[in-house]
């Protein structure tokens, strides 16, 4: 049981998996940061106040307490948007990454060629001699 608990282990699924947990823990308090001491402090200026939690109301002994439910929305909406743009902004960086790539790849296979129309031309010239 040992040994196939080990197997287990170091598999890579389970390692990948395990980085992903802590990856996303790391960057959902990036996020949390970001909604909360930038985008929330600029609704705020221009909504007046985003604090709704003390909105409620009572049907007999029962609270309802709305409030709390409209905040989790929005601040759901605003992280949302928030990994858009980080994850709009990373596409972007790799996208500028991949166009360079290719062409580098391009100028390697004009090289190339270039190279092997030479060797050709050599090759046939040192025949007929």
């Amino acid at each position: 049981m040992l040994n196939e608990f080990k197997q287990f282990i170091m598999r890579g699924n389970a390692i990948d998996l395990a980085v992903g947990v802590v990856m996303g823990a790391a960057f959902t308090g990036i996020v949390k940061a970001i909604v909360t001491y930038l985008i929330g402090p600029i609704i705020s200026l221009l909504a007046g106040a985003v604090d709704l939690s003390s909105l409620k109301f009572s049907i007999g002994p029962a609270v309802f307490k709305y409030g709390i439910v409209l905040n989790e929305i929005i601040n759901f909406v605003m992280v949302g948007f928030v990994i858009f743009l980080i994850i709009k902004a990373i596409n972007k960086f790799f996208k500028k990454n991949e166009k360079k790539e290719e062409v580098e790849s391009g100028q390697e296979i004009q090289l190339l060629t270039e190279i092997r129309n030479e060797l050709k031309k050599t090759n046939q010239s040192t025949n007929k001699a």
